[in-house]
């Protein structure tokens, strides 16, 4: 065990509420629903989050959602996240939920489900969650705009803090969102973007050109660019990586060959998330031991990651300044 990690106050900023709450929760929600004739018991349950590629976890993503039927499973699953983050020692996250994913459940109404979804994370106090809009590329630009307007009535009261286009990167491009991004910039929304994960640095030149993005989901890609690097450097744009997301998913076959430690040393803005952990069985502590352990990321390393994430989030002032007071009491640890 890690003490120095284990103990320290986490922040993480990419974080899909529908792949972020306990597994057994999972469990209730399909047994809930009847049952699957694949998932006999819980070991079968972890089996099916084992993926041959993105593609595979696309699909797998799609069978999950489909025991998220009705708007009270949002609440059920959003205070289960909240009770995983505070079980790992995460102040504050920032964490998107999709809800073009469940119009096909005939959840239509986005305002009541992102109802929901506050009501579950206002059950746990001990830490703090900021909502981003995934308007999901697969659906297209015109249902993005709908979610935007509907949306943008409730941000505030329900803080929705920003959008990101999650989805088959490999598939859909960002170009075609470009009017929906400048829409969602005009209505108040911060902006990130997958990108660079299933898809090259093309993807992400895509965000960074036609999105204006103020953020990368992910990114892990753009060391395929040296110039692109150089740009992301040079204009301080953060990148959301996922380091165990990568390997899970097979776009990066080994942790060693992981490309955040090049980033790093660069002087990028990177942070690390866990994305999915319940299809991943992953923890921002495993994250961080796993870069620590096979990339020789330090103790003070993580810190400056920690300080990243916070600086690179779309938190009030007021919180990222007591979060930096409450890091700044593990400055001085080796």
């Amino acid at each position: 065990m890690d003490i120095f990690i284990q103990k320290l106050p986490k922040v993480e900023i990419h974080l899909h509420l529908e792949a972020a709450f306990s597994l057994e929760t999972l469990w209730d929600l399909i047994q809930k629903y009847g049952g699957d004739h694949e998932v006999m018991d819980m070991n079968n349950l972890r089996e099916k989050f084992i993926f041959k590629d993105f593609p595979h976890f696309i699909k797998n993503w799609v069978w999950k959602n489909n025991y998220l039927r009705e708007y009270e499973d949002f609440e059920i699953i959003a205070k289960s996240a909240a009770e995983e983050l505070v079980r790992q020692n995460i102040f504050y996250a920032e964490m998107s939920f999709t809800p073009g994913d469940f119009s096909r459940n005939g959840l239509t109404n986005a305002c009541l489900l992102a109802e929901k979804i506050r009501k579950g994370l206002n059950k746990v106090k001990e830490t703090n969650v900021q909502l981003i809009v995934d308007l999901c590329r697969d659906y297209g630009p015109d249902e993005g705009k709908h979610y935007l307007y509907e949306l943008a009535e409730v941000k505030e009261s329900l803080g929705i803090v920003g959008i990101t286009i999650g989805g088959s990167e490999h598939e859909f491009p960002p170009e075609p969102y470009a009017e929906v991004y400048k829409l969602a910039r005009e209505l108040g929304f911060k902006c990130s973007a997958h990108a660079g994960e299933a898809s090259g640095p093309k993807s992400i030149w895509g965000a960074i050109e036609s999105l204006k993005v103020d953020r990368i989901g992910h990114g892990v890609r753009s060391t395929e660019d040296p110039k692109l690097v150089d740009y992301i450097v040079e204009k301080k744009i953060p990148l959301e990586l996922c380091p165990i997301s990568n390997i899970k998913t097979n776009v990066i076959s080994d942790m060693s060959k992981h490309s955040i430690r090049i980033l790093y040393d660069r002087g990028a803005v990177v942070t690390v998330n866990t994305d999915d952990p319940l299809m991943f069985n992953n923890s921002m502590y495993d994250d961080l031991t796993e870069i620590k352990q096979h990339l020789g990321f330090s103790n003070s390393d993580i810190i400056q990651l920690m300080k990243n994430a916070i600086n690179s989030s779309w938190a009030t002032e007021s919180v990222k300044r007591e979060y930096v007071k409450r890091l700044s009491l593990y400055d001085d640890l080796p």
